[in-house]
This record gives structure tokens, C-alpha cells and sequence, in this order.
């Protein structure tokens, strides 16, 4: 009897005090950065400050929550060298860069903020040119945070760099934090009493077959 009331004790407690698991996933609201591969847009394999791209290259950029790469929201919109670049001649000891922003849905944007329309851009720059001066050349003002996080394109967002939020599905972000699963008074959640009432229990349970053992 005791070995049974010690295994319902064990599971009550690991049921009532781990409580429900969280109901929304953490993701980040960041700027993800493409690269085009034919008529599909990849995960760029490196940061727009490091990355060189070369003459004739579409890149983009999309700002979104998301929890990591594989879900990461891709750029919208027509994302073509020919059309972007069309009106940039090609010049001695330059390349072009057509570049795609995407500044994402109002659902993505921070509190307050709006995000104004997704633009293209063809940025004509010198050979050895990273993206990020590509982007500086075309979509100016740009932020970074100290690990050269790329925070803001065209001053939005306005702040915060790679916030973490709470999400409710990959296209509603929301920064309402997840509900509490103590009371409402701040008191000890269900679990904790269903695990006292069971320590209570075993403890008498204890006691009484001591005494019969005794009487024996």
C-alpha cells in the first residue's frame, strides 16, 4: 500500500506542479535575409555585412516573427534582376545588386508602429561591396546592434533588434505574454495542494500500518 500511495504521489506531483505546458511558442521579430536561387528566395548562409554578392545577384530582406530559419516568412513581391536593374545602366568597375525589402504585416510590427510598403531597389556599387552597403546605398537609414544584428532598414522598426515575442500562429504575432498558471491571488497553483494532500496521506498510512505491525 505505501509503495502504491508513493507512486500516485510522485505522478500528482510531477503533474500538478509542472503544470500545463506553454500554449504559444517563443519566436523573434527580426529582419531575415535571401538570397535568390533561380525563382526561389534561400536563407542567406551569412550576415548582410559580411556576405558579397556578385554583378547580376537578387537579394532580400523581410521583416517578420518568427522561431528560426525553417519558418522564417519569405520577401514578397516581384523579385526579378532584369526588372529591378532595368533602369541602372551597367558601368566599368561596378556591379549591381537588385535588392527586395520587405517590411512585412502589420501583424509583425511592433506596437505603434506601422510598416510602410515594400519597395525594390538596384543598387550600383563597387566591385568588392558587401550587402549591407548595397543596402546602405539604397535604404539608408540602417541600425545594427553590437553583434552586427541588422536591426533596422529605412529607420524601421524605430527600436529593438531581434525581440523575442510570443506567438499565436506564424502570420498573427502577438506581445502579450503567455497566462499565468498560478491563481488569480497569487496563492499555490492546484498541484501543490492535490501533491500536500497526498504527502498527508501517505504520512497516515505510514503511521497506521507501524501500529498494525505493533499489534501484531
Amino acid at each position: 500500500m505505501i509503495r502504491r500511495l508513493a507512486a500516485l504521489l510522485v505522478t500528482a506531483l510531477f503533474l500538478g506542479l509542472a503544470g500545463p505546458g506553454p500554449a504559444q511558442a517563443a519566436g523573434y521579430r527580426y529582419w531575415s535575409f535571401w538570397d535568390r536561387d533561380g525563382d526561389r528566395w534561400v536563407y542567406a548562409t551569412e550576415g548582410p555585412s559580411t556576405a558579397r554578392p556578385a554583378d547580376g545577384a537578387v537579394q532580400g530582406f523581410r521583416f517578420a516573427v518568427s522561431e528560426d530559419s525553417g519558418d522564417a516568412s519569405r520577401p514578397r513581391g516581384a523579385a526579378s534582376f532584369e526588372a529591378i536593374c532595368a533602369r541602372t545602366p551597367a558601368r566599368d568597375g561596378m556591379k549591381r545588386v537588385a535588392l527586395v525589402v520587405d517590411f512585412g504585416t502589420p501583424a509583425d510590427a511592433p506596437s505603434g508602429e506601422t510598416p510602410p510598403p515594400a519597395r525594390t531597389a538596384c543598387a550600383r556599387v563597387r566591385q568588392d561591396a558587401t550587402t549591407a552597403e548595397a543596402l546602405a546605398s539604397t535604404a539608408k537609414p540602417l541600425r545594427y546592434d553590437p553583434n552586427a544584428l541588422l536591426c533596422a532598414i529605412s529607420g524601421y522598426p524605430e527600436s529593438g533588434c531581434g525581440d523575442q515575442v510570443t506567438t499565436t500562429d506564424k502570420d498573427n504575432a502577438s506581445t502579450e505574454p503567455s497566462a499565468s498558471s498560478a491563481d488569480d491571488d497569487g496563492g499555490p497553483s492546484v498541484g501543490v495542494y492535490a501533491g500536500g494532500a497526498l504527502i498527508a496521506a501517505l504520512a497516515a498510512a505510514a503511521v497506521w500500518q507501524a501500529r498494525r505491525r505493533r499489534n501484531v
